[in-house]
């Protein structure tokens, strides 16, 4: 549904989007993540038609982004980082606008009014103006407008920054609700969980794409598991100062707080005694050690590193 070949955007010297290639099947909910300045919104604007590509190629089912970009309007929707709507008019106000720009009218815009205030359960807050929704529902206003054309595509550029976890969730339902119906979804996020919830998702890192894939399947790579060393989590008492103790230990190359616990990666033969010991000699005498299997996080954490080290995916 979605091709990249080689889709590179310069500014002037500096280069936004760099030689990016992937491909996106139909239904699928892609997952854009990297950094911030990385290139993600650029390359939505890329696939969107709004900024021209400087070299390469993208088509939006089957269609060049470039040369057939009258004909890509209709099967796309975008929902934008910042709240794009008009604050001074009403939620009602907003949808019947955005349906009127779509050449919706009579009752085709009364019906797929209906269907999206029904989606997105905006009733109670149709007469209120959009300047006063909270971030949740605002959202939801937005993603309605941008749906308003019956889109095959929706890009949704870090939909759920700002907004409350239950908001959140809700949010992610509706999505998983547009897949099931057949609907391509592209989403940048920089949370973890989001990614996890993705069918494919794309690392992308100083305007290159470092990795794309399944999340289990990245979860697999190489570097992201030595055969040298092993991934364990270590739940304890006063974790954050039992991660200044592993911290210091032969053997652990990384660690990091996950709640209660610790994630490390070791040297395959440290033993689990040893680091025990030492978080006793420290005063924290019950830890509880087992192996653990790479997070997304421990994927993305190993690709930026290496990537700084000038290392391939």
């Amino acid at each position: 549904m979605i091709e990249c070949e080689r889709l590179t955007k310069r500014f002037g010297t500096f280069t936004a989007v760099d030689h990016v290639s992937f491909k996106i099947g139909k239904g699928s909910i892609f997952g854009f993540l990297g950094p911030n300045g990385s290139g993600k919104s650029t390359v939505i604007r890329l696939l969107c038609g709004l900024l021209q590509p400087s070299d390469g190629q993208a088509r939006i089912a089957g269609l060049d982004v470039v040369r057939e970009l009258d004909q890509i309007k209709s099967l796309i929707g975008y929902m934008s980082q910042k709240f794009s709507l008009y604050d001074e008019l009403t939620a009602h106000e907003n949808l019947t606008f955005y349906a009127r720009l779509y050449g919706l009218r009579g009752a085709a815009l009364k019906q797929r009014y209906d269907q999206l205030v029904g989606l997105t359960h905006l009733e109670p807050y149709l007469s209120r103006r959009a300047g006063l929704l909270s971030g949740g529902w605002r959202q939801r206003l937005a993603m309605a407008c941008s749906l308003m054309h019956r889109p095959s595509v929706l890009f949704l550029d870090e939909p759920t920054a700002g907004i409350d976890p239950v908001a959140r969730r809700e949010l992610w339902d509706l999505l998983f609700e547009f897949s099931s119906n057949g609907m391509t979804l592209f989403v940048t996020t920089h949370y973890m969980d989001e990614a996890e919830r993705c069918s494919h998702v794309g690392y992308i890192y100083m305007s290159k794409l470092v990795v794309c894939g399944e999340p289990d399947e990245l979860k697999q790579l190489p570097m992201v598991n030595p055969t040298d060393a092993r991934r364990i989590d270590v739940t304890c008492d006063h974790v954050t100062t039992g991660l200044q103790v592993v911290r210091r230990l032969p053997g652990v190359r990384t660690a990091t707080v996950f709640g209660q616990s610790m994630h490390l990666l070791v040297d395959k033969d440290t033993p689990e005694d040893f680091i025990r010991a030492e978080l006793a000699r420290a005063g924290i005498p019950h830890a509880d050690i087992r192996p653990i299997a790479p997070s997304l996080e421990d994927v993305f954490v190993t690709l930026t590193s290496n990537a700084n080290q000038g290392g391939g995916a």
